[in-house]
């Protein structure tokens, strides 16, 4: 099904509250000569009671509201288009400022629900086996625009006040766009998501997934405690440099040495890195590789995430078989490892690990020339 939830208009000038961190949001009222436990108030207003009409925020003052209502607005992404699967995952089309595209999908499973969010439109690393980089790069999104996407999800339940708790119980950073190409937006909407007055997500239950930006999964170190995933997808620089760009300036060492730097910095000593590894037949998948991969990984801190490849429209690779996922995982497995194979989810709506995408902009611009053609042909008959 397609339903369109939420309208905005195209230019902005007031300040966007809803992706303003606690810090950001003091500071922000002790500008305007306030107290800065606004801040509070309005974060709860917004975060927990999913309130974007700041008149209708009752414990502000009347003329702060005024004030406010001049300056200041919260104003969620556009949701263009939603479709739900036959498995229970639930994809949304987002539209950010400017008229870019991304998508988030929240994938249920027992008590859990796992958000998976994007942080760019498109993206610029153009790893060969993903649809989401061949559309090339427009934008970062901002803090508002991805937090956006975890306030969309919870509001197309009717959560925020309903009592049938929480809709959204793990976030991956693991949608459109490498996160660590966006790091600041990316920090800020994360460090929401973990607010208590926030989304109030444990920081177990919000993961970040890099491609290998080196330089910025060690800064992040210093900023943050979210569960980290690298994207490996090879046992080997020759391989991985043609499947993950990027490998060719961050190589695989330099890579781990990053990774374990960010364990090593959490103050929690049994934290691992979830390690992604997605399986394309004949490029990647054979035992030799996994046996590759098993001694690439000896004495790394990991649990190794299979992930069999997903297609799409355009692309030249192809499905491991069910043998060949099997065979790869009990190498890993035989070695000691701790291995999961990913369930496909989503996939009858293009919304599988992958796929995101897939035909989204195809879909839209469809669906707008329509629009457009029924509206010239009621000017006609008028």
């Amino acid at each position: 099904m397609t339903a369109p939830l939420i309208a905005t208009t195209a230019v902005h000038s007031r300040v966007n509250l809803l992706g303003m961190t606690q810090p950001q949001l003091e500071q922000f009222f002790l500008d305007l000569g306030e107290k800065k436990f606004r801040a509070q108030q309005v974060m709860k207003w917004i975060h927990h009671g999913g309130v974007t009409d700041i008149g209708a925020m009752s414990n502000l003052g009347k003329a702060l509201r005024e004030k406010l209502l001049q300056i200041a607005e919260v104003r969620p992404p556009e949701i263009v288009s939603q479709h739900d699967s036959t498995d229970g995952t639930r994809k949304w089309a987002v539209r950010v400022a400017g008229g870019g595209l991304v998508e988030a999908v929240l994938i249920p499973e027992g008590t859990r629900a796992t958000l998976c969010v994007s942080s760019q439109v498109g993206c610029s690393l153009d790893c060969s086996f993903c649809s989401t980089g061949k559309q090339g790069f427009m934008r970062d999104l901002t803090a508002a625009e991805i937090v956006g996407q975890v306030w969309l999800a919870i509001k197309s339940y009717d959560a925020f006040q309903s009592g049938n708790g929480r809709v959204v119980t793990n976030v991956v950073m693991m949608g459109m766009g490498e996160p660590l190409m966006n790091f600041d937006n990316v920090v800020a909407a994360m460090d929401l998501m973990l607010s208590d007055l926030g989304y109030g997500i444990s920081k177990r239950r919000v993961t970040l997934s890099t491609s290998g930006v080196v330089p910025a999964l060690d800064r992040l170190a210093e900023l943050s405690e979210v569960s980290l995933a690298i994207s490996l997808h090879a046992p080997n620089d020759a391989l991985r440099s043609q499947l993950v760009p990027i490998n060719r300036k961050y190589p695989i060492a330099e890579l781990l040495r990053s990774a374990r730097q960010y364990i090593d910095a959490q103050a929690d000593s049994k934290r691992v890195v979830t390690v992604e590894y997605t399986l394309i037949a004949g490029v990647n998948d054979q035992p030799d590789q996994a046996r590759e991969l098993a001694l690439l990984l000896k004495d790394f801190p990991c649990k190794i995430n299979l992930i069999p490849f997903n297609s799409f429209p355009g692309s030249e690779y192809r499905r491991p078989s069910g043998n060949a996922v099997s065979r790869f995982w009990q190498v890993l497995v035989d070695a000691g490892y701790i291995v999961t194979v990913r369930t496909t989810r989503g996939d009858d709506i293009d919304a599988a690990c992958g796929q995101l995408v897939g035909q989204v902009v195809d879909r839209t611009r469809r669906s707008e020339r329509h629009r457009a053609a029924g509206q010239a042909r009621e000017v006609e008959a008028g």
